[in-house]
């Protein structure tokens, strides 16, 4: 089986190749891993009742609610027809079905078990949809707060500093230092408020190009990794992702160096996926497993063992499983911790800076008052 899906490989690489900007550019859109998941659990069902495939996929693309992934599906059923495997047809759409999902089709087509194939392949695709959203959990929450932290803090410099400005310039007052800065803040706001938005959204530009480069993604991937309480849990994910998806590739019948490659594509972190390159050019030299992945220094010191535990036994897949399950288990309580670390931290922050403005408004009134009794 596994020279089979070695020997399928080219094949759904020529498919891509072929696939052509007619099929590409009409739908560039990505999926929702959501649809995607419940499209691949019902053809496991349909094809596990014994229903033939071409009719499989013509029920479920009149069924589709998603435009994107039911226009793929209609072609792939019309290529089907025309004389092309499954694999092949999928692989011409490649905003919709993954290099790893047209792998897994192309195993489960030679092993004549697509309906297992199509139930793990939707399992796994619901699980990283799960990591990626507790990902956007940990990372939105701080992103939010501190927008919604700078619009307050630009609209009292814009349009209520400038008021009490007015009425301290008529009474003649000196003024305290903390609201002579507030002050001098607000006027510059008024004339530096064009420039700094220019300059953030050409930085953003300058940003995102620079991440689209290697050197651009490695560098800002491992400074993620460092940031404190974030990065830990940007570890975890990534150890999590790659447990799963090697495992599931492997329990598919995926040969090792294709798992490897194909994990290191979808890592989602260029220094993992780095680790994994190398990791997989030694195991090409003859290395084990565990031993490549010890020395890249990215991956714990608990996966490498609990690998090599499995090499050893022959129950390297299920190993894979057991590490993912665990890692994904840690990520649901390194988010958690983390957002009932930033709660208050973010709050704490938008008070005392909020706080800050509004008492040094109120310090020249104070000593008026005062002057007054």
């Amino acid at each position: 089986m596994t020279r089979t899906v070695s020997a399928q490989r080219p094949a759904v690489a020529a498919a891509r190749r072929r696939s052509g900007p007619a099929r590409t550019r009409r739908r560039s859109r990505k999926v929702p891993a959501r649809s995607l998941a419940v499209f691949t659990r019902q053809l496991s069902v349909m094809i596990d009742a014994g229903l033939p495939l071409v009719g499989c996929l013509a029920l479920l693309a009149r069924e589709e609610p998603d435009k994107g992934l039911a226009e793929a599906v209609r072609r792939v059923r019309v290529d089907l027809e025309a004389g092309s495997s499954l694999a092949e047809a999928m692989a011409r759409h490649p905003h919709v079905f993954s290099h790893l999902f047209t792998c897994m089709v192309a195993a489960g087509e030679s092993a004549g078990i697509l309906d297992i194939i199509f139930r793990r392949l939707s399992t796994f695709i619901e699980k990283q949809a799960r990591l990626q959203a507790q990902v956007r959990s940990a990372m939105i929450y701080p992103v939010v707060v501190l927008a919604i932290a700078a619009i307050v803090v630009v609209v009292l410099l814009w349009k209520v500093i400038p008021t009490f400005s007015s009425l301290f310039a008529g009474l003649g007052a000196e003024l305290p230092l903390p609201t002579r800065i507030v002050i001098r803040m607000s006027e510059l706001l008024v004339w530096a408020l064009p420039v700094l938005l220019g300059v953030g959204f050409v930085l953003s530009i300058v940003l995102r190009r620079y991440y689209g480069t290697a050197a651009g993604r490695l560098m800002i991937d491992g400074a993620l990794l460092r940031v404190p309480l974030l990065g830990p849990c940007l570890g975890k994910v990534a150890v999590a992702r790659f447990c799963s998806t090697l495992s599931t590739l492997t329990t598919s019948g995926v040969p090792i160096l294709t798992g490897l490659d194909i994990t290191a594509r979808t890592s989602g972190n260029a220094v993992v996926e780095a680790a994994v390159r190398r990791a997989r050019a030694a195991i090409e030299r003859g290395e084990t497993i565990a031993a490549p992945l010890r020395n890249t220094g990215v991956f714990p010191p608990m996966v490498s063992q609990m690998i090599g535990a499995g090499e050893n036994t022959g129950a390297l897949d299920q190993m894979l499983a057991k590490i993912g399950e665990f890692y994904e288990e840690e990520v649901d309580v390194a988010v958690a911790g983390l957002l009932t670390v930033l709660e208050p931290l973010m709050i704490a922050i938008l008070g005392v800076i909020v706080g800050g403005i509004i008492i040094s408004m109120y310090l020249p009134l104070f000593e008026l008052i005062n002057q007054l009794t």
